[in-house]
């Protein structure tokens, strides 16, 4: 079990799926979990400020989840979302949705059981797996960059097609809102930290197979 958490931009998802390829892994990405309930509560025209209503939909969510990091694929209702999740009107809202304790903890639950059930191990990545749902991972990993390289990777995720003050703004609120419920700016005692401004993904790969390798001894 490798937990890597970190900021947006900070380069959790590439850094996980290239290390769970590297090492034969299975591959989690929770952010997309909220990403996928985010996407639910706007198809069935839930009021996100309505937090019964939003964990009660959570709660009853048909969300499939494929962990192969080749192909990592979230399916919600039938409806595969995998790309849909990405969406900018998804990044501007998700936030509203992760920080309603009762989601949280209903998503939790279904990541550790995602977790207990990846035979062969699992890289799983977000907010808080190195703090409270993998406590216990072989290694965790805090993943940090400093603002200008994260707004910048997320840009490039985004083709360009956005304007640079405008994923400032989106990069740097959904860290301040999720920090209301979660920590993942410093790292908790046994947490190793990466600082991925200035290095290369294969770099960033590198190390934490480096530490996944220690322990494996």
């Amino acid at each position: 079990m490798i937990a890597i958490d970190g900021p947006s931009g900070s380069g959790k998802s590439s850094t996980s799926r290239g290390v769970a390829a590297r090492l034969g892994l299975a591959y989690l990405d929770t952010g997309a979990m909220y990403r996928s309930i985010a996407w639910l509560v706007r198809e069935q025209g839930i009021d996100t400020t309505d937090p019964d209503a939003v964990a009660a939909a959570t709660r009853a969510a048909d969300l499939q989840i494929a962990t192969d990091p080749a192909e990592p694929r979230f399916v919600v209702a039938g409806t595969d979302v995998t790309d849909a999740i990405r969406a900018p009107e998804i990044s501007a809202t998700v936030s509203q949705v992760a920080t309603i304790p009762a989601v949280r903890e209903e998503l939790i639950r279904r990541q550790r059981a995602i977790i207990a059930e990846a035979a062969q191990g699992i890289v799983a990545e977000g907010r808080d797996i190195t703090t409270v749902v993998a406590p216990d991972a072989a290694v965790r990993v805090l993943l940090v960059a400093d603002p200008g390289a994260r707004v910048a990777r997320r840009q490039t995720e985004l083709g360009g097609a956005v304007d640079t003050a405008a994923v400032t703004d989106q990069v740097l609120r959904r860290d301040r809102d999720d920090s209301t419920v979660a920590v993942f700016t410093e790292a908790a005692p046994g947490v190793t930290v990466v600082d991925s401004t200035h290095l290369d993904l294969d770099e960033v790969i590198d190390r934490v197979c480096h530490l996944a390798e220690a322990v494996r001894g």
